[in-house]
């Protein structure tokens, strides 16, 4: 999360106390003695957030506010305050002041108030640059989600890796959305234009190979857990290879494929001929970091299907979030936004710890959600999909304090 604060204070002795303050909170601060000042400093692209005295010589908070509106609405301004000031401060944040603090302020109370702006402008950055990515012409760039240091470069692999034309063996953790690579690759090479078959190596027979290469022709195809493949079917496969193909060969493995090939599990010739290339997709447990963004990307997809408002995550739920080691991956993160969705135990360990009654009423209580959200809140029409009683679906409402209202769009 941004650390940064731009400090704007006529008075220098209160300025270098509010730095402190926020320095000994671990924030990062700048620190201005004017308006003029200040309009250096404040760009669309401020990874910050703006505290400013109300009274100034020359251009004061209002003067700021204003023109941090005209810069970027979403910037947030807290303003300080004295005695007098606060039907000036009301009106300022009628205007789109973030908060107002009255002076003088404990430092406790003025890091809650800075902290809860940096979490907001957090996310707004984090929104921008998801709705940047999924409207950007870069499948590798609209399709992989994550800030981190390993997803950006998994970015960059993919994309030098679909410029080649060659085989490519993509890895990865359960659930880490190998096969979504794979189709990533095809879209951004000359492959592209042609189909993208995909198919579970498991049972895959010879004949059964050709008809993919037809299906396939002038495109990619994707087996997926190719260590899977039948000794029979990788010997086809590897003289097909040696012909030549009209096109590309895709494949995934979670296991180790060198490793299979060494003790004779798989065709050490066919794993070098496909192993031209290789992908390999980081587990969530190497980048936490990227877990509140995917963790609210999932959460807005889980709501849109359950026909439900996006419901806020709070800081404190991403943080357990984080904490913990996803040996399923995206999958299994796409599970806990689902369960977060409609209001169910976090893990199955929660569940575990529920009676049968416990348990039985949180699935009750989510199939009401869902029920009220594909109906757009409309109680009466929810009832009926459910095949429930009116009263009984009232009721049931009240004891689970479900309200109607919240789920209409």
């Amino acid at each position: 999360m941004t650390n940064q604060v731009l400090v704007v204070d006529d008075d220098a002795a209160v300025r270098a106390a509010l730095g402190q303050t926020l320095e000994l909170a671990d924030c990062e601060v700048t620190t201005v003695g004017s308006f003029v000042a200040a309009k250096d400093l404040i760009r669309p692209d401020f990874d910050g957030v703006i505290l400013s005295d109300m009274r100034m010589p020359g251009r004061d908070g209002f003067h700021l506010l204003r023109y941090v509106r005209e810069v970027d609405a979403d910037l947030p301004v807290i303003l300080l305050t004295g005695e007098g000031d606060i039907p000036m401060a009301v009106q300022a944040m009628g205007e789109g002041a973030f908060d107002f603090l009255e002076k003088p302020c404990a430092g406790s109370e003025l890091v809650a108030v800075v902290r809860r702006a940096l979490r907001t402008r957090a996310l707004v950055r984090e929104n921008r640059a998801l709705k940047s990515r999924l409207e950007s012409g870069d499948p590798a760039a609209r399709m992989i989600f994550g800030t981190s240091p390993q997803m950006e470069e998994l970015r960059a692999r993919v994309r030098a890796v679909a410029a080649t034309g060659a085989e490519v063996l993509v890895t990865g953790a359960p659930g880490s959305g190998i096969s979504k690579v794979a189709e990533i690759i095809h879209l951004m090479s000359d492959a592209g234009q042609g189909p993208f078959v995909k198919r579970p190596a498991a049972g895959l027979t010879p004949e059964g190979f050709q008809e993919l290469c037809e299906r396939a022709a002038g495109g990619s195809l994707y087996l997926d857990e190719v260590s899977a493949l039948p000794l029979e079917t990788q010997y086809a496969i590897l003289e097909v290879l040696e012909q030549g193909l009209d096109l590309r060969i895709l494949v995934g493995a979670v296991t180790d494929l060198a490793e299979s090939s060494e003790h004779g599990g798989f065709l050490a010739d066919l794993f070098y001929r496909l192993d031209v290339m290789r992908v390999r997709i980081p587990a969530l447990s190497e980048r936490p970091e990227d877990i509140p963004v995917l963790f609210r990307h999932y959460v807005a997809q889980a709501a849109e299907q359950s026909g439900v408002a996006v419901p806020d995550v709070p800081q404190e739920h991403l943080a357990a979030l984080m904490a913990q080691d996803w040996p399923g991956n995206a999958r299994s993160l796409m599970s806990a936004a689902m369960r977060f969705v409609l209001g169910m135990p976090e893990d199955s360990q929660a569940a575990a710890d529920l009676g049968l009654a416990e348990q039985l009423a949180q699935v009750e209580r989510s199939l009401l959600i869902a029920g009220l959200g594909r109906q757009n809140g409309n109680a009466s029409a929810a009832a009926k999909a459910l095949k429930l009683p009116r009263k009984t679906f009232y009721d049931k409402l009240t004891r689970y304090g479900i309200r109607p209202e919240d789920y209409r769009r």
